[in-house]
């Protein structure tokens, strides 16, 4: 593989070209005309415009893509994570037009892109299930059997899609055909699909996952887990690895299920098998996603190993050059997503100009970003700025390097989720280690992060006048006592 182009933008479009640098393969950037002045598309060796700013006019046109991957000698091609990276059409499409794409095949994202195709897969290899339904719910009759048979509460889920979409909690019997109504509507206009299903609700669950490699030999390994149970609108905005919570023996009966699910589909590259952990550590398998992930940097940190030439290699036909016990567990990496939004104000996107960006370094610091000072965000796309990564030889020396860090991640021109990470890593919940996904709706109110902010700006107020008297206080002592040196100075 001699040239790759990366059919995505921003941060995750960056750090794929940096690997494929590394590797000695040139890259090639496309880009909306939004993007033309972005870091990834300088980085690049060639670029190519391929649309309008909206993502359906530029990032998802699968064949104005590879129409440039082939008018370019591209021999590869990359998709970074959102827009055509599981689509199995688009995989495929590749693979006609003679170009590796750099990815599971086809036939694995199919098998792993509804959610009951993929519990069915994975239930051949006695995967751990959440109690209910494999096959998707014919009538509200058949529902209201389901139902009687899991227990309340229960969770009617989208087969197709994910973030939430077309998912209803539905406390008792009465609410079942509304809630069922609701989610087959809302999965139909997100997805275009209404097949829905039903799984026993897990009230108080974990979002761990592990992080899998496969080669084209059949070959698997894990890089162990990564808890990503810190969330809102289920997205997740704080991710570490490992958990602060599993045993030894969970993680080994974790990390085996997940490559079974691997396995269940012929899954080459890097994947991710997502699972529910309740609170007595048994786990459940939530679904498989097959690309990188958003988190693969907090892996990256404690293992050493580079999951994107990882990707390329085994999409090159290579075998894994290490086995199981090769794969380190070296301290501990929490990741904070620094997105622009505001968290005073549920969260919701907050657009602007970055009138002010400087990273924070260090040992163990670690920025994939694609924005530099001067730059908008762009309404277009995902409102993800960079991902801040902190790694140290413990949890608590890396919640500690992490709080450094965002003290020193300077944006000025809009609000961040740098207020609300430096908030939620410094709750007794999280530091002990004794949170769910419910840790937002539980802990976390706007008013906390305006208390947080009043009582740092106080201190720095203080401390500053501090700082000032001690200066003045040392000019006049200096004065006093050796005022001719005073006066040569």
């Amino acid at each position: 593989m001699q040239k790759i182009l990366v059919a995505n933008r921003g941060e995750i479009a960056l750090r794929v070209m940096r690997t494929a640098k590394k590797m000695g393969i040139k890259t090639v950037a496309v880009y909306s005309d939004v993007d033309a002045y972005m870091p990834f598309v300088k980085f690049a060796d060639e670029a190519f415009c391929i649309g309008a700013a909206p993502s359906n006019q530029s990032y998802l046109l699968a064949d104005k893509i590879l129409e440039v991957a082939k008018a370019c000698g591209a021999d590869g091609i990359h998709p970074g994570y959102g827009f055509l990276s599981e689509r199995a059409s688009f995989s495929e499409a590749c693979e006609k037009a003679g170009i590796t794409f750099i990815g599971p095949s086809a036939y694995s994202i199919e098998i792993m892109g509804g959610k009951i195709g993929a519990k069915q897969a994975a239930k051949k290899y006695n995967v751990p299930m959440v109690p209910g339904t494999d096959t998707p719910l014919k009538d509200i009759a058949e529902a209201r059997t389901i139902a009687k048979e899991t227990g309340f509460p229960l969770l009617i889920k989208a087969s197709a899609g994910g973030g939430g979409k077309g998912m209803r909690i539905v406390e008792n019997e009465a609410e079942l055909e509304e809630q069922m109504n609701a989610a087959k509507s809302e999965a139909l206009a997100s997805f275009g699909d209404d097949s829905v299903f039903i799984e026993k609700y897990v009230a108080s669950p974990k979002h761990i996952e592990i992080q899998v490699l496969g080669d084209k030999h059949g070959n698997y390994v894990y890089l162990h887990e990564r808890e990503c149970s810190i969330q809102r609108r289920h997205q997740k905005l704080i991710e570490e690895a490992p958990s602060s919570c599993l045993t030894p023996e969970v993680r080994k009966a974790m990390g085996e299920s997940a490559m079974n699910v691997a396995r269940s589909c012929n899954y080459s590259g890097a994947g991710t098998v997502e699972f529910l952990v309740d609170d007595a550590l048994h786990f459940y398998f939530l679904e498989m996603n097959t690309r990188l992930q958003v988190e693969h940097c907090v892996s990256e940190m404690i293992t050493g190993i580079d999951l994107v030439e990882q990707q390329i290699l085994a999409a090159r036909g290579e075998k894994l050059s290490f086995t199981q016990e090769d794969i380190p567990m070296d301290g501990h990496a929490i990741e904070l997503r620094v997105c622009a939004e505001d968290p005073q104000n549920n969260f919701l996107p907050d657009i602007g100009t970055l009138k002010k960006y400087e990273i924070p370094k260090g040992e163990g610091i670690r920025v994939d970003d694609g924005y530099e000072q001067g730059m908008e965000i762009p309404i277009y796309y995902d409102p993800m700025i960079a991902k801040l990564i902190a790694h140290a030889p413990t949890r608590n020396e890396a919640i500690e390097k992490l709080t450094k860090a965002i003290n020193d991640f300077r944006i000025v021109g809009l609000e961040t989720t740098l207020s609300f990470g430096k908030w939620a890593i410094h709750q007794p919940a999280f530091v002990e280690g004794k949170f769910d996904t419910h840790f937002v709706a539980k802990y976390f109110s706007p008013e906390k992060l305006i208390t947080q902010n009043t009582l740092e700006a106080k201190a720095a107020a203080a401390a500053a006048i501090k700082a000032l008297l001690m200066e003045q206080g040392a000019m006049e002592l200096v004065e006093s006592e050796n005022s001719e040196w005073w006066s040569k100075r």
